[in-house]
């Protein structure tokens, strides 16, 4: 098993009101999953993936990965675990405009204090199987939504991380570009053996996953294999 969420909870106060986000959930996700996560505005799947992605700390339960809990990790080592085992894609980016594109998917590394010269190939390596082979040496502004997601994906995968949290990663592209990123996404757990946990509103998004959890009001309320053609 490669992450275990246990009675995980979260609390947040507004005021002088306390709003119970996530209200015990539990869940286990095995390598190579596509897992997709649905509900509706409220439900908690945003505040779940950013406490499973160790963006956040719950106010109790425990998120475990491989046997280690990373909740009670002090926040420097829990930055670190984020850097080296887990990777991220969100919705607008969150690319650098001052780096390139081989530069923006070598940044996790970079920070990790290795030279641009050792992570050069496997930078260029991922930006190629993303089809970026020609934009390499381009800013973000000089690039497509897709293939600003594309470089984000890229970034995502430069160290090898356990487990990839997709955050809306279609929410700002259009349906057409949106589902060749999806479909790259399935790709990266078909044939390349990956594990991606995705939050999306989208129905159809969700389908490419091979798992869907939909969640209700803080709570887990289903969840289904999903089946391919």
């Amino acid at each position: 098993m490669l992450l275990k969420i246990e009675s995980l909870k979260k609390a947040y106060s507004r005021g002088d009101q306390t709003v119970e986000a996530l209200k015990g959930v539990n869940l286990e996700i095995d390598a190579g999953q596509f897992v997709s996560i649905m509900g509706p505005s409220g439900s908690g799947k945003s505040t779940l993936l950013h406490l499973m992605g160790g963006l956040d700390r719950p106010t109790s339960g425990r998120v475990v990965f491989e046997g280690k809990a990373i909740d009670s990790l002090k926040d420097y080592d829990l930055s670190l675990f984020r850097r080296l085992k887990l990777g991220f894609i969100f919705q607008f980016f969150n690319l650098l405009p001052t780096l390139s594109a081989l530069e923006n998917v070598a940044l996790p590394r970079l920070l990790n204090g290795e030279s641009i010269k050792t992570i050069r190939p496997k930078a260029e390596e991922l930006l190629k199987m993303m089809g970026l082979e020609k934009r390499m040496d381009h800013k973000p502004d000089q690039l497509s939504g897709g293939e600003m997601q594309r470089v984000a994906i890229a970034r995502a995968l430069i160290g090898d991380p356990l487990i990839i949290f997709a955050d809306e990663p279609t929410g700002n592209l259009d349906s057409k570009t949106g589902e060749s990123v999806l479909k790259l996404m399935q790709d990266l757990v078909k044939d390349h053996g990956k594990t991606i946990v995705m939050v999306t509103h989208d129905p159809k998004a969700a389908s490419y996953g091979t798992r869907l959890i939909k969640l209700k009001d803080g709570l887990l309320d289903s969840d289904e294999q999903i089946t391919h053609p």
